[in-house]
């Protein structure tokens, strides 16, 4: 397995597989890798001739009062979990590569980045798009792997490659959970073991949701103040927002249907956390 932090020994690379007619999946993350990250790998380890992986803390999708400078990184353990799993090469670029003195190109979005964590966080989308755009012409990957956690993020990247005419397949892939339930999220690490205990809300808050659609309950109304209810039972919770959309679109549905998004975006002490499921 090779590191490259260079754009242009990872193009050397890539460029010398396409000349031999392999595949490339690729996995792009901001590090810190966790089980979630590594079933995106064995998804595309069983796809694909060649994985990628890139590890690089975005500053682009971070607004100044977020956590860029705490969010957690170990790149020798994130190493050692790619090379288990079979990994052939990890791009770990530092900010000043990926961005050039006088970066002033973006790629942003109407509509599907206004809902749900576009509202409290009005840039990210634009430093995932742009980030994800540069990553892909870089690695020129025939497959790429999200995670539903991050479902918004998921439907944007869909509809990215779709607009933009990206020869890249964009494979969603299950969220991982931990055995008591919790969505795995690098961003567990801040939490102290009551906020841990009390994350279990998301959830469990989730499933009862889920349990009132499946009775039968159309309406997400009636269904978001189930959840937002339950969720308000935990004294360190705090509400970033409980929402139902069309999960294509990110669209608000008064009517929940198939392919409905219902989401949460909860604060567990300082720590913002994010978790959902998509109706079938």
């Amino acid at each position: 397995m090779d590191i490259c932090d260079k754009i242009v020994d990872v193009r050397k690379r890539v460029n010398a597989w396409k000349k031999e007619g392999l595949t490339i999946g690729f996995v792009p993350t901001m590090g810190y890798l966790h089980e979630g990250h590594k079933s995106l790998i064995d998804a595309a380890r069983k796809d694909n001739d060649r994985v990628v992986v890139s590890i690089f803390v975005n500053p682009m999708q971070f607004a100044p009062t977020e956590d860029l400078e705490s969010y957690p990184r170990d790149l020798q353990k994130d190493s050692q979990l790619c090379k288990d799993a079979g990994v052939d090469l990890i791009f770990h670029p530092q900010p000043e590569e990926m961005y050039a003195d006088g970066f002033c190109s973006y790629v942003d979005m109407n509509g599907l980045t206004t809902e749900l964590c576009g509202k409290s966080r009005p840039i990210h989308f634009r430093g995932v798009q742009t980030v994800v755009l540069k990553l892909f012409n870089i690695v020129k990957p025939d497959k790429a792997y999200f995670g539903q956690k991050d479902a918004q993020q998921l439907a944007v990247i869909k509809r990215m490659v779709k607009d933009l005419n990206v020869d890249t397949e964009i494979v969603g892939c299950p969220i991982i959970r931990e055995p008591d339930g919790l969505a795995k999220s690098s961003r567990n690490t801040y939490l102290n073991p009551d906020e841990r205990k009390a994350a279990l809300i998301l959830s469990r808050s989730l499933k009862l949701g889920k349990e009132l659609i499946e009775s039968g309950e159309t309406d997400s109304k009636k269904v978001i103040k189930a959840i937002t209810d339950s969720i308000n039972t935990e004294p360190l919770a705090k509400i970033d927002y409980v929402d139902i959309v069309d999960f294509s679109t990110i669209t608000p549905t008064d009517k929940i249907g198939k392919s409905a998004l219902v989401a949460v975006a909860v604060y567990i002490g300082k720590t913002r956390l994010i978790d959902n499921f998509i109706t079938q």
